[in-house]
């Protein structure tokens, strides 16, 4: 057979250029560091990787939803901190101001010192993280959660609907909580409370009520207390529950420093004064009764701040402080119960990162394992692509010196 000389040009330079795509090819994977550089290298590899890559991006997705998650309960948790503080020193002044010997113009001062932490408060409830973005107010974060009405009175304007996040991909958290459930609410099982009637003319003041018997006790029943009779004739006192059935009553004597204890529904109160026909007190369950926070505060401040001269008006005073610091006790619990739910979900964020941390490891591993390039083999093989290039250019610059004029 016949070969051209064209042939055998033909030839060589094809190889020459075969010889130069692989070997470019060997030196643009140890360029990238990559063993999949086109989809063509691998299509089984790269369909995979392309998978895989988009799981990876979702879960980074994720990563930063919780950072946003993070950020937001932990600004919530630090204000609550702050609100917890600013309650106890509350409870401090007026277990100061309960005190007999304190004057008109000593509990003033109380007084003024309680309004400024009402006013703390008032602004922590309202507060905002560096967005603008108020922590309180529910799905309504654009304005503030709470406005003080024309009477002076704070109420809550804002959503009781909570923002979420999805923090995973089968996980929903609650990334705030509404004001309405921090500042005017009670945890369950907070007991009862018992409230003085404001038009009571006696001076009768009372401490409880306490539990006594858990299993006669009704967590949803409410008492009224109610006196009856005068000094000449004797006092008696009657308790009807929510229906009106009494379930208690009897003789109430007055003795002076002596208390009268009154059991009913498992539970018990100690009265001491001297009451008069009419008087009343409600008891009623704490998530029955004012469980606003702001409200306790605006009813102690009332009474600090009105003169307590004669009996009547120190036992509503008693009574009120007694009343609002059983109060504020439940509103505290209430919010250190907020508080440890936000760090349960802050440390849920941490639980959650620990597994997604995990999960991003085996995607860059699955990964690597089907686009990255061994080093070890490519440099080999780059050497042996260098070698045969070497060697077709050498045949290629032998062959064509070949000719048979040479021989004549």
């Amino acid at each position: 057979m016949r070969i051209s000389t064209v042939t055998m040009y033909e030839q060589s330079v094809g190889s020459l250029n075969q010889q130069q795509s692989d070997f470019l090819k060997v030196s643009q994977q140890l360029s990238s560091g990559r063993r999949v550089v086109n989809p063509s290298d691998d299509p089984q590899a790269a369909s995979r990787a392309v998978g895989v890559d988009q799981a990876k991006a979702i879960t980074q997705q994720y990563t930063d939803s919780r950072v946003s998650a993070r950020n937001s309960l932990s600004q919530s948790e630090s204000v609550l901190n702050s609100v917890s503080d600013a309650i106890s020193s509350a409870k401090t002044l007026l277990i100061q101001a309960s005190s007999d010997t304190l004057s008109d113009a000593d509990r003033q001062s109380v007084a003024s010192e309680l309004r400024g932490v009402y006013e703390t408060l008032f602004g922590q409830a309202n507060a905002a993280d560096g967005n603008g973005n108020y922590l309180f107010g529910g799905y309504s974060d654009d304005s503030e959660p709470f406005v003080k009405g024309s009477d002076g009175q704070i109420g809550y304007v804002g959503a009781s609907q909570v923002r979420e996040q999805r923090i995973d991909a089968s996980r929903l958290m609650k990334v705030s909580d509404s004001g309405e459930a921090i500042f005017q609410s009670v945890p369950s099982g907070a007991g009862y409370v018992a409230t003085a009637d404001a038009a009571n003319g006696g001076s009768v003041t009372f401490k409880g009520p306490q539990i006594v018997d858990d299993q006669a006790v009704t967590t949803d029943e409410a008492y009224t207390l109610s006196f009856d009779g005068d000094a000449a004739s004797g006092y008696t006192y009657e308790v009807e529950d929510s229906d009106g059935n009494p379930v208690a009553s009897g003789n109430y004597v007055p003795e002076n420093g002596e208390t009268t204890r009154v059991e009913f529904g498992g539970l018990v109160m100690e009265l001491d004064g001297e009451p008069s026909a009419g008087d009343s007190i409600a008891i009623n369950p704490a998530d029955q009764g004012n469980t606003d926070l702001f409200s306790t505060l605006e009813s102690a401040l009332g009474v600090l701040e009105s003169p307590a001269g004669t009996p009547a008006e120190k036992a509503a005073l008693r009574n009120t402080l007694d009343t609002s610091m059983r109060e504020l006790d439940n509103s505290l619990d209430n919010v250190l119960t907020v508080r440890a739910s936000m760090g349960a979900r802050l440390n849920e964020l941490d639980v959650v990162d620990g597994v997604s941390s995990n999960r991003t490891l085996n995607y860059e591993q699955t990964l690597s394992d089907l686009v990255d390039l061994d080093y070890a083999e490519a440099i080999s093989e780059y050497s042996l692509r260098q070698v045969g290039m070497q060697a077709s250019q050498q045949t290629f610059a032998n062959m064509k010196g070949m000719s048979l004029f040479q021989y004549l």
